[in-house]
């Protein structure tokens, strides 16, 4: 579906509800909803954000998974969150105190929901939402609860750094981590 850029910026105002469950085995966490994201109420909208291509190449989902699909992924013991829930154009439009706020609400959430792993999707993200200027791409020493963290590579088409085949790899030991040798079925 394409969108007037007249449309998108209307989509500013709307809330992308959550996909979650309790007892997930990974809560994916993006920065925050894109305009495509919030025009179209699903997550990871955008054509060029390859969260969908890498969730599947990373043994997460047994076939590649279309964002109005996302509701499949509470099936696999998987959902989707944000840091920050106020959608942007571009992440750098977001302030600190969004992302630390942000990190409050998540905390929260996350002592509500109880999933397995938090994993964060943006590194820089996670270190402002709380407060962890060190962390790096990986399993985090520090747990919300019982519930262990891991920051991804963000999967926006804008971060270049990430190959689809490395961020695959980088997302393919969380999921080792999450469910052990198997894919997620």
């Amino acid at each position: 579906m394409r969108f007037t850029p007249e449309q998108l910026e209307a989509a500013r105002d709307r809330v992308v509800p959550d996909v979650v469950a309790g007892g997930l085995r990974v809560l994916f966490c993006g920065i925050n909803p894109g305009l495509m994201t919030a025009a179209t109420g699903h997550h990871f909208a955008r054509p060029g954000n390859r969260f969908w291509p890498v969730l599947h190449a990373a043994g997460f989902t047994p076939r590649r998974f279309h964002p109005a699909e996302q509701a499949e992924l509470l099936d696999h013991g998987l959902g989707i969150t944000n840091v920050v829930a106020r959608p942007t154009a571009r992440a750098d439009e977001l302030t600190p105190e969004e992302f630390r706020e942000g990190g409050r609400i998540l905390a929260e959430k996350v002592a509500r929901l109880r999933p397995r792993w938090l994993a964060v999707a943006g590194v820089t993200a996670y270190r402002v939402a709380f407060g962890d200027k060190h962390a790096a791409i990986g399993p985090q020493e520090r747990t919300l609860g019982e519930t262990r963290i891991w920051a991804l590579p963000n999967p926006s088409g804008l971060n270049a750094h990430w190959s689809l085949t490395t961020m695959a790899e980088e997302y393919g030991r969380l999921r080792a981590a999450a469910f052990g040798a198997g894919t997620a079925d």
